[in-house]
C-alpha cells in the first residue's frame, strides 16, 4: 500500500516550511531511516526520513519550494514493485507553494554539482543559502564536498573570486593569479511594487536599498511584537560585584586538565557562571520558575536557561536543560556546541523551543544595560550589560570593583514583583559569593 510522505511539523508553531532538496529520486530504493529530503523551518533545517523501506514512485513537490503547508503530500513510497499513479500536490489557492528561481545548472565534470541525477543541484543548505544571497549561479561552482556536493567553502571561494574581479575591474588591475574563475552573480531586476508608497515615499529613490525578509527575520518581528503587545512586561535592575567570580573564573581556567590533542577540557566564561547562577536563583525561587497558561501556572521542576546567540539574519536562543544540575564545566563546553550549531541553524527544534528563562548578554559590545524582550512561553528573562570597574562606597571610603549590571525582564501575569525581587537578589547573591555555586 502505498505511502504519502508529508510536509513534518517539527515544532509545536509549525505551519510552513521550505524543501530545500530531495536526496532519493524517483525510482530510488529506500530503506527504513533513510534521509528522503532536506526541509528548511525558520530556524533550522532537518531531514525526513523514510518510516518504511520501498521505492519513492513519486514527487508531489519539488525541490526548491518554499513555504509549503505542514501535512501537505510532498510525494509518495511505494512498496518495492507496487505501481503508484504520479501524486500531484493538493491547490491551495490562498497558500501557494512558491518555487525557488535556481538557475539551470550546466553541465560539469565528474566532481561537479551540477554533476547531478536528472538535473539537480547537489548543495548543502548553507551553500545553498550563501548562493543566494550572493546571486551566485550553482553551474558555475565544482563541489568539493562528497560526490560533488557544494559546501560551504566551495560558496566563499566563489564569492572571494567574484570581489577580487570587480576590485581588478575598479582599479583596472588583473585579479590575483590562481584566484578561482567565478561567474557573475545574476542580479534579478527590482519589481517596481509598492515604489513611492507607504514608508518609501519618505525617503529619496536611490538613497536605499531594500532586502528582503527571510523567514527567521518575520519570526522574530512576529513573535516580540507579541510578546511586547500581549505580555505585562516590569523590570528589575540591580549591580553585581564580580571581583570574587573574575578571580574564581580564572583559578578555574588555570587549573582546567589538557586533553590529548593539548586543548584544555575547558574554557569558563562569565556567561557560563550567568546561566548557573540564574538556574539555581530559579531553583531557590520556585515561584519565579513558572509560566502562564490562561488555565494555570506552569510551575517548572528544573531550570531551563536559553541564552540568545546573534547569528546572520537574526538570532537564536538555544536552552541548557537543567541547568541547575550541571557543572560550570558541562554549561561551557555544551554552550560551546550549541552556538556553533545555531550559527549554522542545525538546531534540532527541542534545542530552542521551550524553556523556563533566558539569558542576552551583549557586555562584549561594551553596552552597560538594557532590557530585553521576553521570549513565551518563559516568564523571565536577565539582560547582563558589561562588566566595568567603577567606584563605589565601603565603610564611608571610595574604593574600585568591578560591577555588571542585570535587568530582569519579568511576565506580571505570571510572576509579582515580590517573587522577581527575590529572584534577582538571589542571583545578584550567587554572581557575588560564586563558590556557593559549587555547593
Amino acid at each position: 500500500m502505498p505511502i504519502d510522505i508529508l510536509m513534518p511539523a517539527l515544532s509545536p508553531t509549525m505551519e510552513k516550511g521550505n524543501l530545500i532538496q530531495w536526496l532519493k529520486a524517483v525510482g530510488d530504493p529506500v530503506r527504513a531511516g533513510d534521509v528522503l529530503a532536506e526541509i528548511e523551518t525558520d530556524k533550522a533545517t532537518m531531514e525526513v526520513e523514510a518510516a518504511v523501506d520501498g521505492v519513492l514512485v513519486s514527487i508531489a513537490i519539488p525541490a526548491g519550494s518554499v513555504d509549503v503547508p505542514v501535512n501537505r503530500m510532498i510525494g509518495v513510497l511505494a512498496a518495492d514493485g507496487e505501481t503508484v499513479a504520479p501524486a500531484t500536490a493538493p491547490a491551495v489557492p490562498d497558500e501557494p507553494s512558491l518555487p525557488i528561481v535556481l538557475p539551470e545548472p550546466a553541465p560539469a565534470s565528474s566532481t561537479s554539482a551540477s554533476d547531478a541525477r536528472d538535473g539537480r543541484v547537489f548543495a548543502s543548505p548553507i551553500a545553498r543559502r550563501l548562493m543566494a544571497q550572493a546571486g551566485i549561479d550553482a553551474s558555475g561552482i565544482t563541489g568539493s564536498g562528497p560526490h560533488g556536493r557544494i559546501v560551504e567553502r566551495d560558496v566563499t571561494r566563489a564569492i572571494d573570486a567574484l570581489a577580487a574581479a570587480a576590485r581588478a575591474e575598479a582599479t583596472g588591475k588583473p585579479s590575483p593569479a590562481g584566484a578561482p574563475a567565478a561567474p557573475s552573480p545574476a542580479i534579478p531586476a527590482q519589481a517596481p511594487t509598492e515604489a513611492g508608497t507607504g514608508m518609501k515615499a519618505l525617503f529619496e529613490p536611490g538613497s536605499f536599498e531594500e532586502v528582503a525578509h527571510d523567514a527567521m527575520r518575520l519570526t522574530i518581528a512576529r513573535r516580540l511584537s507579541e510578546s511586547k503587545r500581549t505580555v505585562p512586561h516590569f523590570y528589575l535592575t540591580a549591580d553585581c560585584e564580580i571581583d570574587a567570580l573574575i578571580a574564581l573564573r580564572g583559578q578555574f581556567n588555570d587549573a582546567a586538565p589538557k586533553l590529548r590533542d593539548g586543548t584544555r577540557a575547558y574554557k569558563l566564561s562569565i556567561n557560563d557562571f550567568v546561566i548557573r547562577a540564574l538556574a539555581l536563583a530559579l531553583h531557590r525561587v520556585p515561584d519565579a520558575n513558572v509560566s502562564f497558561t490562561e488555565s494555570a501556572l506552569l510551575r517548572h521542576r528544573h531550570a531551563d536557561i536559553g541564552v540568545a546567540v546573534a547569528i546572520p539574519g537574526g538570532l537564536m536562543t538555544p536552552i541548557v536543560r537543567k541547568a541547575e544540575t550541571k557543572t560550570l564545566a558541562v554549561i561551557s563546553n555544551e554552550m560551546k556546541e550549541l552556538a556553533a550549531r545555531a550559527r549554522t541553524r542545525f538546531l534540532r527544534p527541542d534545542e530552542y523551543q521551550g524553556g523556563t528563562a533566558s539569558v542576552s548578554n551583549l557586555g562584549m559590545h561594551g553596552v552597560r544595560d538594557f532590557a530585553a524582550i521576553i521570549n513565551p512561553p518563559q516568564a523571565s528573562i536577565l539582560a547582563i550589560g558589561a562588566s566595568e570597574q567603577r567606584v563605589v562606597a565601603r565603610d564611608g571610603k571610595p574604593e574600585v570593583r568591578t560591577l555588571v549590571t542585570a535587568t530582569l525582564s519579568v511576565d506580571h501575569r505570571a510572576i509579582d514583583g515580590a517573587a522577581g525581587a527575590e529572584l534577582l537578589s538571589a542571583f545578584k547573591a550567587l554572581m557575588e559569593q560564586p563558590m556557593t555555586m559549587l555547593v
